[in-house]
């Protein structure tokens, strides 16, 4: 069967598509992938790709902005190159733009099928799955996200990620003998190499050059790792910052390598301390031991690296992961409160795992993988018992059950450890909410007696109502956020809706169980 999986976004999130493509591959499946063509020359990375479809993004949205035809024209001549070497028998799409969602309904053979997020014929989104709509709508859910999106990917798409692994092909001859060639230069006393990615995809989200500094000085001084400077031609400024400030020798790699030899640079690293990137993503796929700083609005919760052993760390502060598009009320203070000791304490660990011990100075977790093949954090800081994880576990039990459509386990005192204010918040809101739900299925099943106009009036207040009131909690929004959403796609037919109902009145059920003995 032929396999085409779209992906249209990040370099990072096309790595992490790894375990999606050695799912379909372990049932024996051809694999096809279309990627932007910015990204097509590193498809070799990804192991296990038979057909790599690289899509003219910047030509049919020039085409879009300059005459529509152009783009429609595009469009037809590639779909044409695909189903003429390969008809896709399932099409799975991983990006849920309005784009990638047209692009999969054209990529979708006549006897195919699709999987992810696609369109209906009239246009409107026809997400195929629970745990579709919920990679989604996760990324607003920044307080509590509980699932790492390589995991959201691998169930979107209908496979099991089996090994909790994320395991890329080896770099090519040629990229080593590159990297190599720009290591060769090691002073001496050198006994390996620690990778520093300085970069981030926004300045709020950069760890402070000058903590780059101290860390790395760290690692020179005392287990002679000789630090190697990673990063973009666009990101050279950095770089010149840290080797003016810096007096450990260096090798600056930033500029000088493609992302194929990049990875094979990250290849030849005992460890690499980044902040949350591509190149963090590459590292863990390549198995390189990897110590990745999660600031602003980025978090490890969600896209940590997919690879057990990693440490990641975060700011311990109340605010820490802050929401999109929000104004830092604290000048990003965030930025500098994971100190370069509690940095070198976590990368000296994993070049030296037997002096692993507890690490004081921020949230620190450890990388692991669950009986349910899930991805999840163990504090090696003692954060493990603070409301935010003990929540987040709440939720993956609760979540993971609902978007399976899996009868909810028996969480009875789950929550017994969160802060009695926080537990007795959450379980008023959860409270009132299912009987919310109860009214709107007694109403659900009057329209469907007596469809009045006087019904269905009540019938959208109380459906707005049951989403006002699980909006006004960050720790529950992503559950409003599922219920809009999922309730807007079965809007005109009230027998999915009252399914709909139950389902929820389950997970909310669960929830609150959690809260109580």
């Amino acid at each position: 069967m032929n396999v085409l999986i779209i992906n249209l976004t990040r370099f990072g999130d096309l790595i992490q598509t790894q375990p999606v493509i050695s799912g379909f591959k372990r049932q024996g499946q051809t694999v096809g992938v279309v990627c932007l063509e910015n990204f097509a020359s590193v498809m070799h990375l990804l192991d296990g790709v038979d057909r790599t479809f690289p899509f003219p993004g910047n030509q049919v949205l020039s085409g879009v902005r300059d005459d529509w035809r152009l783009a429609a024209r595009d469009i037809a001549a590639f779909k044409k190159t695909i189903f003429d070497m390969f008809l896709p028998d399932l099409t799975v799409n991983l990006t849920p733009s309005v784009a990638s969602r047209l692009l999969a309904y054209h990529l979708t053979s006549e006897h195919g099928q699709t999987v992810g997020f696609t369109v209906d014929s009239f246009g409107f989104n026809a997400d195929t799955s629970s745990w579709a709509a919920f990679l989604q709508m996760a990324g607003a859910n920044r307080g509590a996200s509980p699932f790492n999106i390589s995991d959201v990917f691998c169930r979107t798409a209908g496979v099991d990620g089996q090994d909790g692994s994320l395991d890329l092909a080896a770099p090519g001859h040629d990229d080593l003998a590159v990297a190599d060639q720009l290591l060769q230069s090691r002073p001496q006393g050198t006994q390996g190499f620690v990778g520093l990615q300085l970069g981030a995809s926004e300045d709020r989200r950069r760890w402070p050059v000058s903590y780059f500094i101290e860390t790395a000085q760290m690692l020179w001084e005392r287990d002679g790792l000789l630090p190697v400077l990673l990063g973009s031609e666009s990101e050279q400024e950095l770089g010149d910052r840290f080797v003016e400030g810096a007096t450990c020798p260096r090798l600056n790699c930033m500029g000088r390598t493609s992302l194929g030899q990049l990875a094979g640079v990250l290849s030849r690293c005992a460890v690499l301390v980044t902040n949350d990137t591509g190149t963090m993503h590459l590292a863990a796929g390549l198995g390189v031991p990897v110590c990745a700083v999660f600031l602003a609005t980025a978090q490890p919760w969600d896209t940590g690296p997919y690879r057990a052993g990693a440490l990641c760390l975060e700011p311990d502060m109340a605010c820490h992961p802050c929401e999109f598009e929000t104004e830092c009320p604290h000048d990003f203070v965030c930025r500098k409160a994971v100190p370069p000791e509690t940095m070198y304490a976590a990368a000296h660990q994993l070049v030296s795992p037997e002096t692993a011990g507890v690490i004081d100075g921020a949230r620190v977790w450890r990388t692991t993988f669950g009986q349910d093949g899930l991805m999840g954090l163990d504090s090696i800081s003692g954060h493990e018992r603070t409301d935010g994880a003990v929540w987040i576990s709440i939720q993956r039990a609760a979540f993971s059950a609902f978007l399976d459509g899996r009868q909810q386990a028996d969480t009875h005192g789950q929550g017994m450890t969160l802060r009695p204010e926080f537990r007795e918040k959450i379980s008023k809101i959860l409270t009132n909410a299912m009987g919310v739900l109860f009214l709107l299925s007694q109403q659900a099943h009057l329209l469907q007696l007596q469809p009045r106009p006087g019904i269905k009036s009540k019938f959208m207040a109380s459906w707005q109502l049951f989403q006002n009131m699980l909006s006004s909690s960050e720790h529950l929004k992503i559950i409003a956020l599922l219920w809009m959403f999922e309730t807007q796609q079965h809007g005109d037919d009230l027998s999915s809706l009252r399914g709909l109902i139950d389902r929820y009145t389950h997970l909310l059920t669960a929830l609150r169980d959690s809260l109580s003995v």
